[in-house]
């Protein structure tokens, strides 16, 4: 069946239904819809049998819906409606939520039911559950409203022929969303920053300026007045509340002469505004029973270790990677024979961090200083000879962080996932030694295939195509525990130490054949050249990403996809 996906972003909902529709077989064509104007004109010129929105903000038009069949992904379930239905099922800790395809008509959200699906909600925040369980959601019903559609049989229900309350809300604006530090409680104060991340953050006046802040992690140790700026950690800002403490990793101000602004880490954010704060590096081996936010964490498990990082959009700083590194490096010195790398819900990684490099004072320079960093990295994953390393992608990975998961022996992907292995849609030739490790996985011809033609891949395609070895079949939250219980089967078994030292003397053959630093040579030869020079595309996309501003004429398919993937 050819079916029309109109979204006004290509975000990661999008990507996914997109992937799934042509795993299974259907034509899709995916056009970015701003307004109902855009939408008409794409219906028009793809003729579809079906039109899907799994992300619209704009009302489709009623000569549309009246002669196609239109069917909206609302987050929220039979009843509810609004534009910020999962930012008050956070706010308000809901715990239990739904998602619904509905058909379009005159009122928004108040169409015939086509399929709807449950889902939990965890206390997290509402970008995370949204790429999360609630996108695991949105396909199962995705799914089987598209399958419904194609029966020709089926005939929707009425909103109202269950008897369920209609619950139509306003869009949430900040005085709903702002927080008391006087007042309210850590855990008022989490849910608010939750229900706002990562667009559009919880306005807040902070030293002399307005900023929206992002991300809540609770503090349980340190203590202060009210409001109080008690220390820093990477980054990230510990500020007091009522009764307690929160982190905030990312800031963005609320206005920037220089155009949009953009969430940066807190403390980059401030700059000289910061007044001075003790810096309080968290230990890797965190217990479980510590309520603190740190963005590294590692753990064993007998012959197991495991090494965790979790970084705001998945994207990655010059300093988030020499961080990683060197407890990356500290992992391997430990007595374990296989290291599992990831292991945590939500994104794995997205590559090097462009809303940083877009605020460095020369943007060229830190894009250098960032992909050198990133390839530190990957090469010391690729040299690592003595165990084996299993790079476990709970969420979505693009670019370079599709790069540092296939430097590792195994890769087991969450079957919620999307990944992105391609560099082009944002003006990059790529580095993290893609020329090695993707062909030696795939096949040239694949490898050129993937990086060309740069479409999302759920994790059964990457199954498919060589670039995983496992999908999890498993929600977000249970992704840690069973790929570490996977770790610790595999670590006994017999056929790892051979594996171990047949992997040792594969790369010692690799390496007479041509050396990794040949490769690495290459691609940044081509990277350097792009970076210094003013006139390259990736300057324009880059800006245009961070700024959430248009790149131009292009198809969505040609937006940033490492950059649409961080995007609620």
């Amino acid at each position: 069946m050819h079916i029309l996906l109109v979204a006004s972003a290509y975000n990661s909902l999008t990507q996914r239904v997109h992937a799934e529709l042509r795993d299974r077989g259907h034509t899709v064509a995916v056009e970015r819809t701003p307004d109902g104007d855009a939408v008409r004109e794409a219906v028009r010129r793809h003729e579809p049998a079906l039109v899907l929105a799994p992300l619209l903000k704009a009302a489709i038009p009623a000569d549309v819906w009246t002669r196609h069949t239109c069917l909206v992904v609302h987050p929220g379930p039979v009843g509810d409606r609004g534009p910020s239905s999962l930012d008050y099922a956070v706010q308000e800790d809901a715990g239990v939520w739904g998602v619904t395809v509905l058909q379009a008509d005159g009122e928004m959200d108040a169409g015939d039911v086509w399929a709807t699906a449950n889902v939990a909600l965890p206390p997290l925040a509402k970008s995370d559950l949204y790429r999360g369980e609630v996108s695991d959601a949105a396909v199962t019903a995705v799914l089987l409203a598209v399958d419904r559609f194609a029966s020709g049989t089926h005939v929707p229900r009425p909103q109202s022929a269950g008897g369920g309350r209609v619950c139509a809300r306003p869009y949430v604006r900040q005085d709903f969303r702002r927080i008391s530090w006087e007042d309210d409680s850590t855990e008022t104060v989490l849910r608010k920053l939750r229900a706002a991340d990562s667009r559009p953050g919880v306005l807040d006046e902070l030293l002399d300026g307005e900023w929206f802040l992002h991300g809540g992690h609770p503090e349980d140790r340190l203590r202060g007045r009210p409001g109080e700026l008690l220390a820093t950690r990477a980054g990230a800002l510990c500020r007091a509340t009522a009764d307690g403490a929160v982190w905030i990793p990312e800031l963005r101000p609320r206005r920037d002469a220089g155009g949009r602004s953009f969430k940066l880490p807190a403390t980059l954010a401030l700059g000289r505004r910061l007044p001075p704060l003790p810096d309080l590096p968290a230990p890797l081996g965190l217990g479980d029973h510590r309520r603190t936010w740190s963005d590294i964490r590692y753990r064993e498990e007998g012959p197991v270790g495991v090494l965790s990082f979790s970084f705001p959009g998945g994207a990655m700083s010059t300093e988030h990677c020499r961080r990683l590194l060197d407890a990356y490096r500290v992992a391997c010195s430990r007595p374990t024979s296989v290291l599992v790398l990831g292991a945590a819900r939500d994104f794995f990684s997205n590559g090097i961090h462009l809303n940083v490099i877009e605020a460095a004072a020369d943007p060229a320079a830190e894009s250098w200083a960032n992909i050198n960093a990133m390839d530190d990295l990957v090469e010391a994953v690729l040299t690592t000879t003595d165990r084996l390393v299993v790079a476990a992608v709970g969420g979505n990975a693009a670019a370079g962080g599709v790069m540092l998961a296939l430097a590792a022996d195994e890769v087991w992907c969450r079957a919620g996932a999307v990944l992105n292995p391609h560099y082009r849609l944002m003006g990059l030739y790529g580095s993290e030694y893609w020329t090695y490790s993707l062909p030696r996985r795939v096949g040239g011809p694949m490898a050129e295939r993937l990086t060309s033609q740069a479409l999302p891949l759920t994790a059964t395609a990457a199954l498919r195509h060589g670039l995983v070895e496992r999908v999890v079949e498993c929600g977000p939250e249970e992704f840690p525990g069973e790929v570490t219980r996977m770790a610790a089967r595999l670590a006994p078994n017999p056929s790892t130490q051979s594996r171990i030292a047949a992997k040792k003397a594969a790369r010692e053959r690799d390496e007479g054949v041509r050396p990794l630093a040949a490769y690495r040579d290459d691609e940044l030869a081509r990277m350097r050249r792009t970076f210094s020079d003013p006139a390259a595309p990736y300057h324009r996309l880059r800006r245009a990403f961070v700024r959430k501003e248009s790149a131009g004429d292009t198809r969505p398919e040609e937006a940033s996809v490492a950059a649409a993937t961080a995007a609620c």
